[in-house]
C-alpha cells in the first residue's frame, strides 16, 4: 500500500512536489528555503520571513494583505523557521479552499498560486531597502520571540543543552538568531540578504490537494522563476570519539530543575541503523510506555516529565525532565540506567512491538495534515535521500532486538545540563 505518492518536477531554480490526494477540502502550498546556518547570517535569516509575510508591493500593508486573504474564503498564511541538523530551514505555508467543493468556481489554486509568488518575488522594496517602519515593527517582534525562548525554561535548558553540547558546531546556533544582532539589521542589509537568498537557498514548492498535476506544473512555471544554483551541502558530523561527558550547572530563579542530557547516536536519517534507532528510542523515552516515562517519573516519582527524542539530520538524542532540585543525582543515574538497560538488551517484546504500533500510529496521524505530509517528505531534501514512507514502515517494523542492541552500543553520553534554582546553591 502506498502511504504517500509524491510527484517531483525540476522547475527554474526549484523542485516542484505535488501530492494529489483527496484527502483534503483543501489546497496547501509550501515554500521551503534551506542554507546552511551561520552565525554571520542567522539572525538576518531568521528575521526574513517575518518582513516578507507582512507586505508585499501589491499588498503594500499587513492589514491590506490579510484583507485579501480573508476574501479568498479566509486562506490561512503563515511563515516558519527551524533547524533540520545544520540547516536552518524557512517555511511559507499557505492554506487555501479548493475551488472544485465551491458553487463559485474563482480559480482559487492560481490566485494561491500568484499571491505566493507576489509574497517571494515582489517585495515591499524602494531604492535597495525594506519599507522601514516594517522592518522597525518585525524587529520588536523578533525581539520578543528570541526573549520568549528565555522566559520558558523548558525550551531555554533545550537550547542551552545544544549550546554546551555542540559549540562551535553550527548546529549551536538558535533558530531565531541572537538578541544582540537584531539591532544592527537595517532595511538595507535584510534586502541584500534576500537577494543573497534567493539567489543560493536550496528552493523547494510543495504544493498537497485534489489538483491536476499539469494544472499546478504550468502554473508554476509561469508564475514562480528563479536562476539556477547548486544547493550548499554542510559535510555530515564525523562520529565524535569517546570523551569526558560535559557537566554544566547553571543558576537561575526557578522553582522546578530542569535536567537535560545529551547523547550522540552517530546515526543519521538514512543510515541503515536509523529504523532501529527510531524503535530504540521509543522504547527508552518517547512515548508514555517508555522506561524514562515509567522509572524516571512513575516508579521513583522524581520527575514532573521524562522524554527523549532524536535530532535525526544531526545524530544527536535528548533527554528532557523536570525534577526538584534535590533529586539531581537520582534522576542522573536513573537515566543512566535506563541507557545501560537498553545497551544489554534489557527489553521485552512487548515493549518492542508496543513501540513499533505507537510508532506507526504516529507517522500515520501526521500524514493526515498536509503540513505533516510536507515535514515527512521534506526529510529526503535535508538528507539528498529517496526513501519513501512505505519503505520507513517496512524498515522499522523488520527492526529486531538484535540490531535494537547493536544500535545501543554507538550511542554515547555528551553532556548533562542542569538548571536549577537558588536555594539549590545556598
Amino acid at each position: 500500500m502506498t502511504v504517500i505518492s509524491e510527484s517531483v518536477k525540476e522547475m527554474e531554480g526549484y523542485n516542484l512536489h505535488i501530492v494529489k490526494t483527496e484527502k483534503f477540502k483543501t489546497n496547501t502550498l509550501v515554500w521551503k528555503m534551506k542554507a546552511p546556518i551561520s552565525k554571520e547570517e542567522v539572525t538576518l535569516r531568521a528575521l526574513l520571513p517575518y518582513v516578507l509575510q507582512s507586505s508585499s508591493k501589491k499588498y503594500p500593508s499587513s492589514t491590506k494583505l490579510r484583507a485579501f486573504l480573508d476574501e479568498l474564503y479566509g486562506a490561512s498564511f503563515y511563515v516558519d523557521l527551524a533547524k533540520k541538523g545544520d540547516y536552518h530551514v524557512i517555511s511559507f505555508a499557505l492554506e487555501i479552499a479548493n475551488e472544485k467543493f465551491l458553487s463559485d468556481k474563482t480559480p482559487l489554486l492560481r490566485i494561491g498560486m500568484e499571491f505566493l509568488a507576489e509574497i517571494l518575488t515582489n517585495p515591499n522594496v524602494a531604492n535597495n531597502a525594506f519599507e522601514q517602519d516594517t522592518v522597525e515593527k518585525e524587529k520588536r517582534t523578533h525581539k520578543q520571540r528570541i526573549q520568549s525562548n528565555y522566559d520558558d525554561k523548558m525550551k531555554y535548558s533545550s537550547t542551552r543543552l545544544v549550546e554546551e553540547m555542540c559549540k562551535g558546531e553550527r548546529y549551536a546556533l538558535h533558530v531565531h538568531g541572537e538578541m544582540d544582532e537584531v539591532a544592527g539589521i537595517t532595511a538595507q542589509s535584510l534586502f541584500s540578504y534576500y537577494k543573497k537568498a534567493f539567489s543560493e537557498d536550496e528552493l523547494d514548492l510543495y504544493v498537497i490537494g485534489d489538483v491536476s498535476e499539469d494544472e499546478v506544473a504550468a502554473i508554476a512555471h509561469e508564475k514562480i522563476k528563479f536562476s539556477p544554483r547548486q544547493p550548499k551541502l554542510v559535510e555530515r558530523s564525523e562520529a565524535v570519539a569517546e570523551r569526558e561527558v560535559k557537566t554544566i550547572n547553571e543558576v537561575q530563579d526557578v522553582k522546578q530543575g530542569k535536567l537535560n542530557i545529551g547523547f550522540r547516536t552517530n546515526i543519521f536519517y538514512g543510515d541503515e541503523d536509523y529504523y532501529a534507532l527510531q524503535v530504540l528510542n521509543g522504547i527508552y523515552g518517547g512515548f508514555s510506555h517508555s522506561k524514562l516515562f515509567i522509572n524516571v517519573r512513575e516508579k521513583a516519582s522524581l520527575a514532573y516529565y521524562a522524554a527523549s527524542r532524536l535530532e535525526s539530520h544531526k545524530g544527536l538524542m535528548m533527554v528532557m525532565s523536570g525534577i526538584e532540585h534535590r533529586n539531581y543525582e537520582q534522576a542522573v543515574a536513573i537515566i543512566n540506567e535506563q541507557m545501560a538497560a537498553m545497551k544489554k538488551g534489557d527489553f521485552s517484546e512487548q515493549e518492542l512491538a508496543q513501540t513499533k504500533a505507537v510508532i506507526r500510529n504516529q507517522l500515520l496521524e501526521t500524514i493526515d495534515t498536509a503540513r505533516g505530509i510536507v515535514e515527512i517528505l521534506y526529510h529526503n531534501v535535508v538528507s539528498h535521500q529517496n526513501i519513501t514512507l512505505d519503505h520507513w514502515l517496512e524498515q522499522m517494523e523488520r527492526a529486531t532486538k538484535e540490531d535494537i542492541v547493536k544500535v545501543a552500543q554507538k550511542i554515547q553520553l555528551d553532556t548533562v545540563y542542569f538548571l536549577t534554582g537558588q536555594e539549590a546553591v545556598q
